[in-house]
């Protein structure tokens, strides 16, 4: 696969930066990159693809070069999988039925919405560490309850200001656990391949997050409940809210893609004990005044994607799972060849 380049796409809804490679006539292979990154963060996958693919990787909406339009929360992460359908127009790769989707992170909770906003867009989709499908954070149990009557401690409040500082400031250094560096290094870095990427263009590519209430990390709202904030309606982090966002209708798809959940056994954004998870840092004491696990506890994002897709597989749908033992979050670039694989599997 040759090398991704980027090329901008003017569509109705907005102008995309499309990371792209591989013959134009080739089979569609949609790449649906993650929070706070690009869709140049999967070059590594794709140079493992078949080069007979065509591999489009889009910035989503408040990322990278792609136009930086607002967020309306209120539709779930419903803006950015309306966008990828009216990228998918324009390059001719709707109504067919051989379109293979993989989205890490936020963006496999982009194309879990997109399965239910557009069905027949993709043939199949292949979910890395993938949002849980109850949104980020304020859920319990495998079917995802409410914690509390507003979502208390998900949204944009999470955000931590000095990142929002050091993220708007452009700082490259890792000379602060604040910076987006130092984030990539700890949370979803290379890990065992560290020598082996470009860290600076990583970086680089992070720090060109939109920020503010509209893009990252979103506005937020007063709440009489621990820890004192709820979501707003607008923003990228209230898109992922449980109030907004809820995928739980998949296994009622008439039509059923099949899916490939890939994951990490050391990830610490999105597992049962993740460091973003206002409730998992109470418990751990890094948050004061958490109000115990019967109130809040953290939440299982791991067992309720399992959960979410053994419903799936029990209505019908094929699904498989494939756990990477001792990998954290970055799995693009810590684990590509996996993730490749995955996509392989069901261009075969």
């Amino acid at each position: 696969m040759p090398e991704l380049s980027p090329i901008l796409v003017r569509t109705p809804r907005l102008a995309v930066n499309v990371w792209a490679g591989g013959p134009p006539d080739g089979r569609p292979v949609l790449l649906v990159h993650g929070n706070l990154v690009t869709g140049g963060w999967w070059r590594d996958v794709a140079a493992l693809l078949p080069d007979d693919v065509r591999v489009v990787a889009p910035d989503l909406r408040g990322f990278g070069r792609t136009e930086p339009k607002p967020v309306d929360a209120t539709r779930g992460l419903g803006d950015m999988s309306d966008d990828l359908h009216g990228l998918l127009e324009v390059l001719g790769f709707t109504g067919r039925d051989d379109v293979v989707a993989a989205g890490w992170s936020m963006g496999g909770g982009v194309l879990q919405q997109h399965l239910l906003a557009h069905p027949g867009d993709l043939a199949a989709v292949v979910l890395v560490a993938p949002l849980s499908p109850y949104g980020f954070g304020g859920t319990r149990g495998d079917d995802g309850a409410h914690c509390t009557d507003d979502d208390a401690g998900t949204g944009g409040g999470g955000a931590a200001p000095p990142f929002l500082e050091r993220l708007r400031a452009g700082d490259r250094t890792a000379d602060d656990p604040s910076t987006a560096r130092s984030v990539y290094r700890a949370f979803f870095g290379a890990g065992a391949r560290v020598n082996e990427v470009d860290e600076d263009f990583l970086v680089d590519e992070m720090l060109l997050t939109a920020v503010g209430d509209d893009s990252y990390p979103g506005d937020s709202r007063v709440s009489e409940h621990w820890p004192g904030f709820a979501p707003g309606r607008r923003g990228v982090l209230n898109a992922m809210a449980p109030t907004w966002y809820d995928v739980s209708a998949l296994p009622e798809l008439e039509t059923k893609p099949a899916l490939t959940w890939v994951h990490g056994t050391a990830d610490q954004v999105v597992s049962d004990a993740s460091m973003f998870d206002l409730a998992m840092l109470g418990q751990l004491g890094a948050v004061p005044g958490w109000p115990g696990a019967k109130a809040m506890p953290p939440q299982p994002m791991a067992a309720q994607t399992r959960a979410l897709l053994r419903r799936y597989a029990a209505a019908g749908g094929t699904t498989r799972e494939v756990a990477l033992e001792g990998v954290g979050h970055g799995i693009p670039v810590a684990d590509p060849r996996a993730v490749a694989d995955a996509v392989r599997a069901h261009l075969s």
